[in-house]
């Protein structure tokens, strides 16, 4: 894995080549050198173009080579090693209800699992925002997996677009990782190609763009049959998601208590419902969900 030097910088002009309009979907594409938190930096910039009457195209898309205060669920923050994870935010305007809104971190994580899968890295989703790589052991919390990408979705203040912001650890070592349930594609065993942060970026951005493109095509219906009667995307996220049909523990939001037992499965606006042991079901709009270690 080596040292800071040996990394490579993202290829801006290759991603761009590949991303922009009219050979991709994305009204722009940018890679900064350093930010606290590109989800922060691109909501500002979104925020300040509002007020100026003149709104920052969509999709738009952010990268930074160093992220130094990365934003996560519950205000949490992490620090990414330059040139190490691909820490990336993207504004959306999705033509689709406010009430269609909850699946777009979701469909976020398919996107992030369609690339590492297609790449050869077996990743799978926890909801609501985590995208997971199997594990040898089992840790609390985790159960059999490790984290290795990070999703967030804020929406942009006086304006009607969602920030979307996804951090995920490529090439660091045990030692630049922020927790022990963290890892890396590098200290999975991910193959080398796997590693090339441009690559993964030109690849999200596609893949991204082409679940969103369907999502709004659909009206925002993640339940719509796919192209020629294939899987819907709420089909093809509970196919990829390691949660549904796990054991939980949620921590639900602004410590309103804790919620046991098995995830069923997602409401139409994305919520988990949990099914209880004494035969009751609980919906979870937000929360941390707990993989509980299998017996």
């Amino acid at each position: 894995m080596g040292g800071v030097s040996e990394r490579a910088l993202i290829d801006v002009e290759k991603v761009r080549a590949a991303a922009l309009r009219p050979a991709g979907a994305w009204a722009s594409v940018d890679v900064v050198d350093a930010a606290p938190s590109t989800n922060t930096l691109l909501l500002e910039i979104a925020a300040q173009a509002e007020r100026e009457g003149e709104p920052l195209a969509a999709p738009a898309a952010l990268a930074a080579e160093h992220q130094t205060a990365g934003i996560g669920r519950a205000g949490r923050t992490w620090e990414t090693p330059p040139r190490a994870a691909l820490t990336v935010s993207t504004l959306l305007r999705p033509a689709a209800s406010a009430d269609a809104l909850g699946w777009l971190p979701l469909l976020t994580g398919v996107a992030v699992v369609r690339v590492l899968r297609a790449a050869g890295v077996p990743a799978s989703l926890k909801w609501p925002n985590d995208v997971l790589l199997p594990a040898a052991d089992e840790v609390d919390g985790f159960g059999p997996w490790r984290k290795v990408a990070g999703i967030l979705a804020q929406g942009v203040p006086g304006g009607d677009g969602v920030v979307v912001g996804v951090g995920l650890n490529v090439t660091q070592p045990a030692v630049e990782l922020p927790v022990p349930t963290a890892t890396s594609l590098a200290l999975a065993g991910a193959p080398e190609s796997a590693l090339d942060r441009t690559a993964l970026l030109t690849a999200y951005l596609a893949e991204l763009a082409a679940v969103v493109g369907r999502w709004a095509a659909d009206d925002g219906d993640v339940h719509a049959p796919g192209p020629g009667g294939g899987p819907s995307l709420a089909d093809e996220y509970a196919d990829r998601c390691a949660t549904l049909g796990a054991s939980v523990r949620v921590e639900l939001a602004g410590g309103a208590g804790v919620v046991e037992g098995r995830a069923a499965h997602l409401t139409v606006d994305g919520a988990l419902v949990v099914a209880r042991d004494d035969g009751s079901v609980r919906m979870v709009t937000a929360g941390d969900v707990h993989h509980l270690r299998r017996a």
